[in-house]
């Protein structure tokens, strides 16, 4: 193997992780139903559940016991949402080329959770490859609905 090819295998490694650690990021950070706990009432809730612990029988123990771990969990997602910042500057860096390459669209990313400002950023447009719009196109000042009227 040459030293590009190689130089160009790492580089697709690297794109490959930038994409994948950012749509895990906002997967991760995506709104989930119900009220939002600030990370106040999480370590107020891990507090009380290590105060039942002590005196909870063997069954109640173990529910507790796996409640203390998923507001831990909670409490570190919260903590590494901060890093979404980073996540997206260096998605924005290398999201064109990996697309290029993979042939992935925009709806495509659209439909994978990343915003159109985001994708705007990274310069990744509607635009097919072959530099046309996608979809049918209308003129100016035609209706979506023409060609529907009733007949008489």
């Amino acid at each position: 193997m040459t030293k590009a090819h190689k130089d160009a295998l790492a580089r697709g490694r690297d794109e490959g992780r930038a994409v994948r650690r950012y749509l895990e990021a906002i997967e991760r950070n995506r709104p989930r139903r119900g009220r939002k706990r600030s990370p106040e009432s999480v370590r107020k809730r891990l507090s009380d559940v290590d105060e039942r612990l002590e005196s909870a029988d063997p069954l109640a123990r173990l529910h507790l016991l796996q409640e203390r771990a998923d507001l831990q969990a909670e409490l570190a997602r919260a903590s590494s949402s901060n890093d979404l910042g980073s996540l997206e500057k260096a998605f924005v860096k290398v999201a064109k080329a990996y697309g290029q390459r993979k042939g992935i669209e925009y709806n495509a990313w659209r439909a994978a959770g990343v915003s159109a400002a985001v994708l705007q950023r990274a310069d990744i447009t509607r635009t097919s490859s072959d530099g046309t719009s996608p979809g049918p196109s209308r003129s100016a000042g035609a209706s979506k609905y023409a060609g529907t009227a009733k007949k008489k």
